[in-house]
């Protein structure tokens, strides 16, 4: 008898911003297979009895393999369990749900997505900000910082993501980034384009910090930090409102 898998979007790491639908799918769930960021009290929402799998990837971290990950789903669904696939973020955004969809199609196993609160959202949430702007930040658009070598991925379109009139967000950046804002600059975004770096979105150990794209590759290489790291810039980080309440601290300028 087979059973049935719920990708459930955890969220950035606040318990609080877990949807209802989720909350309700841990409630049920046989067994929990977790990413490490979906730890901690959002797993508080388990059953006691359920199985609880951490399967989580951090870069520079022993991490399981993708495959495993993938047959530990088709394995516990199969033996007739429902089984939460708990990713953090929105599951769909950077998170490898299509490997993991495949593994279960071809198993002729059930499945469904719950979506949930990207890190995006999230950062730009905190720091009191939009993602867009009517005027000047008419598009949004995210990228990861890494590829599966943990790379700078190739075939980038800079174009784009060189438009000083777009939100861009960049997931995983952080050892990436200062490649990234060569191909940048060359491509013609200016160096002063307003850029924000956020750190932890969500959990105790938030921080965010406003700086430029041209300072951000010195600025992050000084940074140690075990927290993810989102790096956001274009129009969207010119003018945090109120950064006192946000907690978003400013470049030192003398």
């Amino acid at each position: 008898m087979s059973g049935f898998v719920s990708f459930v979007s955890s969220g950035p790491g606040d318990p609080e911003l877990l949807t209802v639908k989720a909350v309700k799918r841990l409630e049920a769930a046989d067994a929990v297979l977790f990413d490490d960021l979906s730890s901690g009290p959002i797993l508080t929402h388990a059953r006691a009895d359920a199985d609880l799998v951490g399967v989580g990837k951090r870069a520079g971290r022993p991490s399981p393999k993708q495959d495993h990950v993938s047959q530990l789903l088709v394995d516990y669904a199969q033996s007739g369990l429902h089984v939460v696939r708990l990713k953090s973020g929105d599951s769909g955004v950077f998170g490898r749900l299509e490997e993991e969809i495949t593994a279960l199609r071809q198993a002729g196993i059930g499945f469904e997505i719950v979506p949930g609160v990207t890190a995006a959202s999230a950062a730009a949430a905190a720091a009191n900000i939009p993602l867009t702007r009517r005027l000047t930040a008419r598009r949004l658009q995210f990228i990861t910082g890494h590829d599966v070598t943990g790379g700078l991925p190739d075939q980038l379109n800079l174009a784009a993501l060189a438009d000083p009139d777009a939100t861009t967000v960049v997931y995983m950046g952080k050892r990436t980034f200062a490649s990234l804002a060569e191909k940048l600059l060359e491509a013609g975004l200016p160096p002063q384009t307003h850029a924000l770096i956020a750190l932890g979105v969500s959990t105790p150990e938030q921080e965010l910090h406003c700086h430029t794209v041209g300072e951000l590759p010195e600025v992050l290489r000084a940074m140690e930090t075990t927290a993810p790291v989102l790096i956001l810039y274009g129009p969207l980080a010119d003018q945090p409102a109120d950064p006192a309440h946000a907690g978003v601290s400013a470049k030192d300028d003398g």
